[in-house]
């Protein structure tokens, strides 16, 4: 666990007196622009239950409070049962919950400017520990709050100060990224046994999003009050000024407040929630299905915790550690459970649907996902929990009003955020790698369906011009070359089942990527429909809305993951491809301002990690012949772009993807191309590694003489066997064992430099 405070003294613990769960720490991220939580949740659980320091802010004021906490922040709002980890637009912070002491309870939140206006309190960075499934604060007003989650519920103790009045406020009218109108209805009532429960409908980043709750208390209400902040007031039990109705149990209204009246107790209050899509009486079952109060709940959960973390050992001085395995942490949040546990879960068309056979999760960032996360939850994930996130897409494409597979996914509900069709890959990587379970050939034409149907811009254009035109649609570089990637991995998958005829209609259009590439320039560029690029042009310029999607030409003219030999060839071969790669890590900054746009950020010359098109871009020198600067860009990016801090985060974490980058990384190897079954091998950043592989097998990674200054790899051994290429098989992974990298001040530039060592590219695939 972490205290902030306590940071120097941790780090002097050594790594192997550490359990797993003792050697993440969920702050890292909580600043800068990581956007994570540090609260408590299960792996994937369903209730993200976290403490939030702002959510009065309005929507486009709010990117940096997308998860709810910020780490500089002064004071605690409150604590909400649902965040998501490091995403760059926002939502959720459902149901906020805030304790509060004496006589006087305030309704309103206050300012958070101004410290002990309203209900919010103060807290200091002291009185914080996090770890894995438990946090805890000491609030400025003498109550002790700690949070723990299961995988369907949420459990919240409070510790009062002796002889103090205890209340409880929840505050329906809370929401990350608010704006007036957001919350279209919400209900609250006490049931006979004491039960309290309700529901919400917003209008938030995703559609008529309903979402219900049901809690319990470990000591009975003496007296409660439900205030509609419209106008209408009920009260039950109490007396006071503005009183309205009696002997009103229930509410309804779109800003309602419930005030929880507990007296002086004698132990600490638990709260135990649950929530559910489909109504409040199956977040009744929710709560009912896991029993036990807030230890029990935490022991589950920290069990769960070190079952999930356990699957990577991680020796290496303890900043790189606790980098690494918060970075697995963070991969093992999203996507989440969301059906209950009956099965029952609200899908994209707003019904209710069942799941047999499996359970649904949502949260699909898929943008972000398929290119680490995804690939990364594939080795370190059972089987049946990625046959689930594989039939959940599936099961939200049959339940979709345009029969496609999500896009951004969350609750259930489509955003129609991004671009691409990217739950494609995610689904052929899975059946590649061997995850089966699911009907294969129903997946192919869903991913077809999804590719030929889909309402994506300019997808129409698209497979009647061979690229997007951008005097039809914006974005449309970044469109052509997304597509494309994602038809290569259709035809992949189709070529796997026997699919002759989709395996080549989707070959086809992977080459067309080509069609949005401008030789005479060396760049992606936008075309518009008479086939002329667009101009004027310049490779630097970021604008939403634009060219290219939350990037530039520098980025995208990289992304061509299913064929970077082809795209070397255009480029006028290897050395220019590698003189190229080094004009965009060196690119003079001093006179480009990005500051109108938010998600860039974490630069290197025109290199940006803070933001996923780039992510690949330092692994391509070896595509080139020239892996050792891969190695040298590879310690350039981890030792500018990652800490062990608050603000360890270079950019939005994405749901897991960037923490996926840094644990593939440091492992020594990363998915260039999910769908080509390959790694590529960079260089690791630890001494050494064990994973526990889905099938048990174990593979440890060595790596011999690593230093400061030994920072290059003079030889690679996989089981005793010279590794002269610089990729890895995805079944050679798999068959466990030991990979060993022996380390050197100086560059090997006789490994791994021929044409037969680089790692798959479709134009050199009939010769591999």
């Amino acid at each position: 666990m972490f205290r902030p405070a306590c940071a120097l003294l941790l780090a002097a613990v050594p790594a192997h007196a550490q359990t797993a769960v003792e050697t993440v720490d969920p702050f890292i991220g909580t600043g800068g622009e990581g956007h994570t939580f540090p609260g408590a949740v299960a792996p994937f659980g369903m209730v993200q239950l976290s403490p939030d320091t702002d959510t009065r802010c309005r929507i486009r004021e709010c990117y940096g409070h997308a998860a709810g906490y910020r780490y500089d922040d002064p004071t605690i709002q409150g604590f909400s049962q649902t965040h998501f980890s490091g995403a760059g637009h926002s939502d959720l912070g459902d149901f906020l919950l805030m304790p509060l002491a004496g006589d006087a309870v305030p309704l309103e939140p206050g300012d958070p400017a101004k410290p002990g206006s309203g209900y919010r309190a103060q807290f200091s960075h002291a009185g914080e520990v996090a770890r894995p499934g438990y946090y805890s604060v000491h609030l400025g007003t003498g109550i002790r709050a700690e949070l723990t989650a299961g995988t369907r519920v949420g459990v919240h103790r409070y510790t009062f100060a002796p002889g103090t009045a205890a209340h409880l406020l929840l505050d329906l009218r809370s929401s990350l990224y608010d704006y007036p109108g957001k919350i279209l209805w919400s209900t609250v009532r006490v049931r006979a046994d004491g039960t309290l429960t309700g529901m919400r409908e917003t209008r938030g980043w995703a559609p008529a999003r309903k979402l219900f709750f049901a809690m319990r208390f470990s000591a009975p209400v003496k007296a409660h009050g439900f205030f509609n902040r419209e106008g209408e007031i009920a009260y039950k039990g109490f007396q006071g000024p503005g009183r309205g109705r009696e002997d009103v149990d229930q509410l309804q209204g779109r800003a309602l407040v419930a005030r929880l009246d507990f007296g002086r107790l004698a132990a600490p209050l638990e709260v135990k929630v649950a929530l559910s899509s489909v109504d409040e009486d199956a977040a009744i079952a929710n709560l009912d299905s896991e029993a036990g109060g807030f230890d029990a709940v935490a022991a589950q959960t920290r069990a769960a915790w070190e079952q999930a973390l356990g699957v990577l050992r991680v020796e290496a001085p303890a900043p790189m550690q606790r980098m690494v395995m918060t970075a697995l942490y963070h991969t093992l949040i999203a996507p989440s459970v969301f059906s209950d546990a009956d099965g029952r879960y609200r899908g994209p068309d707003d019904q209710v649907h069942r799941a047999e056979g499996f359970t649904f999760h949502s949260t699909f960032s898929l943008w972000d996902t398929f290119r680490a996360q995804h690939p990364l939850l594939l080795l370190t994930q059972p089987e049946a929990r990625n046959r689930d996130f594989v039939r959940s897409l599936l099961a939200s494409q049959q339940a979709s009003p345009f029969g496609i597979l999500p896009v951004w996914q969350f609750h259930g509900r489509e955003t129609w955020t991004m671009i691409g069709y990217h739950a494609v890959p995610v689904i052929a990587d899975a059946y590649l790698k061997g995850v089966r379970g699911f009907d294969a050939a129903a997946a192919l034409d869903a991913m077809a369906q999804s590719a030929r149907y889909g309402p994506y811009g300019g997808l129409a254009d698209y497979m009647k011009l061979g690229f997007v035109p951008i005097d039809r649609e914006a974005e449309a570089a970044s469109k052509t070359v997304e597509y494309a990637y994602d038809d290569w991995t259709i035809a992949r998958m189709a070529q796997a089942v026997g699919r002759a005829d989709l395996a080549a209609e989707f070959g086809r259009r992977a080459g067309n990527w080509r069609n949005s590439f401008d030789a005479k320039t060396g760049f992606l560029r936008a075309r518009k429909a008479d086939g002329s690029f667009r101009v004027p042009f310049d490779p630097t310029a970021i604008n939403y809305g634009s060219d290219y999607t939350e990037g530039n030409a520098w980025q995208y003219s990289w992304f061509v993951p299913q064929d970077q030999a082809g795209l070397f060839r255009l480029l006028g071969g290897d050395a220019a491809a590698v003189a190229k790669l080094d004009r965009m890590f060196d690119y003079d900054m001093s006179s480009i301002d990005y500051s109108h746009a938010e998600d860039i950020a974490g630069l290197i010359g025109q290199y940006i990690h803070g933001n996923e098109p780039s992510h690949h871009v330092a692994y391509l020198y070896a595509f080139a012949g020239q892996p050792w600067r891969t190695q040298e860009r590879l310690a350039q990016i981890v030792a500018s772009q990652y800490k062990a801090t608050p603000d360890g985060l270079s950019g939005n974490d994405d749901l897991g993807q960037m923490s996926a980058w840094l644990v593939f990384t440091a492992l020594g190897f990363y998915p260039v191309a999910p769908g080509s079954n390959e790694y590529v091998i960079g260089r690791p950043f630890v001494e050494r590694a064990v994973l526990t592989l889905p099938n048990g097998k174990r593979l440890t990674m060595v790596a011999g003489g690593l230093s400061a200054a030994n920072r290059y790899v003079g030889q690679v051994t996989l089981n005793g066997r010279a590794i002269d290429r610089v990729f890895l098989r995805h079944d050679e992974i798999m068959v466990g064992g030991e990979l060993r990298f022996t380390m050197r001040a100086a560059p090997n530039k006789a490994w791994g430099t021929s044409p037969a060592a680089r790692p798959f590219s479709m134009s050199t695939a009939a010769r591999r």
